[in-house]
């Protein structure tokens, strides 16, 4: 690893490759387990960063596909990992892993294919109110209803479900300070503004969102060191570069933050000896932290990454050609 700019460290990409390579490798250590229910997950979070650095062939391809295939239940549904039961978010990670893979046509051989998957999302939508639930006990959340419309987008199935009902939830979760919660009137978070400007945009209606007062509130998530925080008086996290910088694409404020800023303070919080990305500077490294990390730096074109879509955290070449519709910036 060499300095960039000022003396600033470059991103070490052979050694965030080698760390997302050796996740499945430690199958030995309690940790591991600890964290089964994240793992199809965690195979997005690894093969998006893949993608990112343009090493996507780092990982096995066929391999990945049977992992994500026995994922797959019954009900067409995702689980976390084989013998656990679907959810929304899980059945998410998987679309999108296929859609990278290109490997829709594997799915569709599997329990009746991608159908089964959209109707097993559709089933989830609360027809009253628009938003949906994780999975049959019903918690309903905006990353829900966000995930359920990246995933029927990309499978093409978004006539299933009622996006106006579900666009007017949305806009019921905006809140007077400019930003959006998890549902109306709970507190704004970085986070639900991301779902909820991401599903606005994957409808087509990022148009109804008031991008002064959004963009305001976002660039206020700056902090003295350059990075970003998730709500005011918290500290800083290297995932809100994904959260708060995709979300400022998607109003088309971007330049409102200090962006060599926040460069270096994602560099700083990478260990560039044995690879990934921590919340902060000099903490342990996880693959969460690693996929948003260099998401983020796409978004402010740090060199040598693929662009990144800002609604799907996908490539936008992979989106190009399976949606056909960049994001609004």
């Amino acid at each position: 690893m060499t300095d960039g700019p000022a003396g600033r460290p470059q991103l070490a990409t052979d050694a965030h490759v080698k760390y997302i390579q050796s996740l499945n490798s430690r199958q030995d250590e309690y940790e591991y387990w600890l964290t089964e229910h994240l793992r199809l997950n965690g195979l997005y979070w690894g093969l998006a960063s893949l993608f990112f650095m343009n090493r996507s062939e780092a990982l096995p391809r066929e391999e990945t596909i049977a992992f994500v295939l026995s994922c797959q239940c019954a009900n067409g549904g995702f689980a976390a990992a084989p013998g656990h039961d679907a959810h929304m978010l899980y059945t998410v990670s998987a679309v999108q892993i296929l859609a990278m893979l290109d490997a829709f046509e594997n799915l569709t051989a599997k329990n009746n294919g991608c159908e089964a998957v959209a109707q097993f999302i559709a089933n989830l939508q609360n027809r009253t109110s628009g938003t949906f639930a994780g999975d049959e006990w019903g918690e309903e959340d905006t990353r829900f209803l966000y995930g359920a419309l990246n995933a029927l987008s990309l499978l093409g199935r978004l006539d299933l479900v009622d996006v106006d009902r579900a666009v007017e939830y949305v806009l019921a979760c905006a809140n007077f300070d400019g930003g959006y919660g998890v549902r109306p009137g709970a507190e704004s978070h970085a986070g639900q503004v991301f779902t909820c400007l991401a599903a606005l945009d994957v409808a087509g209606r990022i148009d109804l969102a008031d991008a002064d007062k959004v963009g305001r509130w976002l660039s206020e998530r700056q902090v003295p060191n350059g990075g970003l925080n998730g709500r005011p008086e918290k500290k800083e996290d290297v995932c809100y570069s994904w959260w708060v910088l995709s979300s400022l694409t998607l109003v088309n404020r971007l330049h409102w933050i200090d962006r060599d800023a926040l460069i270096t303070f994602i560099l700083s919080c990478q260990d560039p000896e044995n690879g990934g990305f921590a919340d902060r500077p000099g903490n342990m490294v996880d693959v969460w932290h690693t996929v948003y990390s260099l998401a983020g730096l796409s978004l402010l074109d740090y060199p040598g990454l693929e662009l990144v879509h800002a609604s799907y955290c996908m490539p936008k070449s992979t989106i190009a050609k399976i949606v056909g519709v960049p994001h609004r910036s």
